[in-house]
């Protein structure tokens, strides 16, 4: 009797695990739904409904997990939080940023971020643009402390003593101007696209030459 009930009580147990199991796997579907929706269709244009017809399930379903685009627009950011947190651990490497030319600063800064949008389009609709919707602002904060951070400890680490407000301005005028190019380079033509990504570096590093003449 007592081990039926031990074994009762562990289907019992197993079974909010099976469930959020499923819930989990039901919130990465919209999340992938909605990046791929929001890569094609951009903030304004995305739909709840939209992202529910790209899942495959009904809107009431998709309400289940999130109210609005706004939480699924802030669940999402949080992922490409984490995923862009990834990509630049191996790239912010600090312990040799002072020996780096301006070039390849550039190239640690640009190449991690680029390759992210590549691989996930549905990015640049949450991050890679100058103007941000009100609905959206919350939504990007964490994208947009997690980079800023890290090119701010960057530049100080190649230029220690320097003004943390001097090079917390600089870095924040560097990704300016990365994300206003970005939708160029994301849109380009693949045999296009180098020399653009090309020009884009440039300019850049001829701020960091800059900051250093000063």
């Amino acid at each position: 009797m007592e081990d039926q009930l031990e074994t009762d009580g562990a289907e019992t147990r197993a079974v909010p695990r099976k469930r959020q199991a499923r819930g989990e796997r039901r919130i990465s579907d919209i999340l992938a739904a909605a990046a791929r929706v929001l890569a094609v269709q951009g903030y304004e244009k995305t739909t709840t409904n939209a992202i529910a017809a790209e899942a495959g399930i009904s809107p009431g379903s998709l309400y289940q997990y999130f109210r609005n685009k706004d939480e699924i627009a802030a669940e999402l950011a949080a992922t490409y939080a984490e995923g862009l947190r990834a990509a630049h651990e191996a790239a912010f490497d600090l312990t040799d940023v002072a020996l780096l030319t301006p070039g390849e600063t550039i190239d640690r800064v640009v190449d991690p971020i680029l390759a992210f949008n590549l691989a996930n389009p549905g990015f640049k609709a949450l991050h890679a643009r100058p103007d941000m919707p009100p609905g959206l602002v919350a939504a990007a904060r964490p994208i947009h402390e997690a980079l800023l951070g890290r090119v701010t400890g960057l530049l100080e680490a190649r230029f220690p003593g320097r003004s943390s407000v001097e090079l917390h301005l600089a870095a924040r005028l560097m990704i300016q101007v990365f994300q206003a190019a970005m939708p160029s380079i994301t849109a380009a033509e693949p045999e296009d696209r180098p020399a653009i990504i090309t020009e884009v570096k440039r300019m850049l590093s001829a701020y960091v030459r800059e900051l250093a003449d000063r």
